[in-house]
């Protein structure tokens, strides 16, 4: 069933481009913009431990166009921009614990790989709309709960300095050349075909593969909270997004009330109908980056489109839950 309450641009023959669309959000993305009507191609370098896999849209391969492109390769970027209409940007690397480790390909992917997007839009595809999937963890340590947009930035790893650059690049585009984009600073994002082999994508993916597997998981620290966004409210924001009004600005999208790790712990193991965890000390290397407590103020992103989060986290886990036990192959 396609949720139409965002839609309010008709995407039926629509050229839309999604980058970044083997990954967990776009592949999301992409199976609605199809069930809409849109045509939709993809572009993702399936770079290996970044989340992008093939099977993401394996059951779609004859509906949409998919490019295995990097956008760090210019030279290849105005034949991929050229005639789209819309453009979602989610092509990103984002683990933070990676971007500590290996900075400088965090700074090609994050940063520079914006850039040449932008320029090829520029002289290419100047009438686009373009949606930038931002981040969070640009705000760093909260200084005022609920975060709002107003609230200053001060990323605490490579990650969060390397999108804020992106979303600045974005968001100077528009002012300076006058392209219309805009960006989502995403919270926690769960849902089908997010990453669980690892926590290069959230620590979620990691709970929900032990728990399948009858393994306990492992909370750190324990009292953070946190608020969580199911896939296909993300999904929405980013429909929302792509209305011309919405050109110029950054939004926070929020999602569930907070809750803290522990409380998390427990509405996953009821969700799952059982299960443990163990409650550890943060790993010293972790704890140097990590934000303590965050949950945003969405209510400029509610009050410019109308966009609200739909599913609850009790509902939001079993979907996920259910939809990881049929595909029991993507916990390895």
């Amino acid at each position: 069933m396609v949720n139409s309450a965002f839609n309010a641009l008709d995407w039926r023959n629509r050229n839309v481009l999604v980058t970044g669309g083997l990954g967990f959000i776009g592949s999301n993305l992409v199976r609605r913009l199809v069930a809409l009507g849109a045509h939709v191609r993809v572009i993702d370098n399936l770079l290996p431990g970044h989340g992008g896999d093939l099977a993401n849209l394996g059951d779609m391969s004859s509906r949409v166009r998919v490019d295995l492109l990097d956008l760090r390769d210019a030279a290849v970027l105005p034949a991929v921009v050229r005639d789209q209409q819309t453009i979602f940007n989610l092509a990103g690397q984002t683990s933070h614990q990676g971007s500590m480790i290996d900075p400088h390909t965090d700074l090609s992917i994050n940063a520079a790989a914006q850039l040449n997007l932008l320029e090829a839009c520029r002289a290419h595809a100047p009438e686009a709309m373009i949606v930038y999937a931002s981040t969070r963890q640009i705000y760093g340590v909260a200084q005022t709960l609920p975060v709002d947009e107003s609230h200053s930035v001060n990323p605490v790893d490579i990650n969060g300095f390397n999108k804020l650059a992106g979303e600045g690049y974005h968001l100077l585009y528009n002012r300076v050349h006058g392209l219309a984009t805009c960006a989502l600073r995403l919270t926690n994002t769960y849902g089908p075909r997010m990453r669980v082999c690892d926590a290069k994508q959230n620590f979620l993916g990691i709970w929900i593969s032990s728990i399948i597997r009858g393994h306990p998981f492992e909370v750190w620290g324990g009292g953070q909270l946190r608020d969580l966004t199911y896939v296909d409210d993300a999904v929405d924001a980013f429909l929302a997004a792509a209305e011309p009004s919405m050109a110029g600005r950054f939004y926070n999208v929020g999602g569930c009330p907070p809750v803290s790790l522990l409380e998390l712990a427990e509405a996953l193991i009821a969700a799952n109908g059982g299960g443990r965890y163990v409650v550890r000390e943060f790993p010293a290397a972790r704890r140097r980056i990590d934000v303590g407590d965050y949950y945003a103020d969405d209510k400029l992103l509610r009050s410019l489109s109308g966009w609200q989060p739909r599913l609850s986290l009790r509902d939001g886990l079993g979907h996920t839950l259910e939809y990881f036990r049929q595909h029991i192959a993507q916990l390895a």
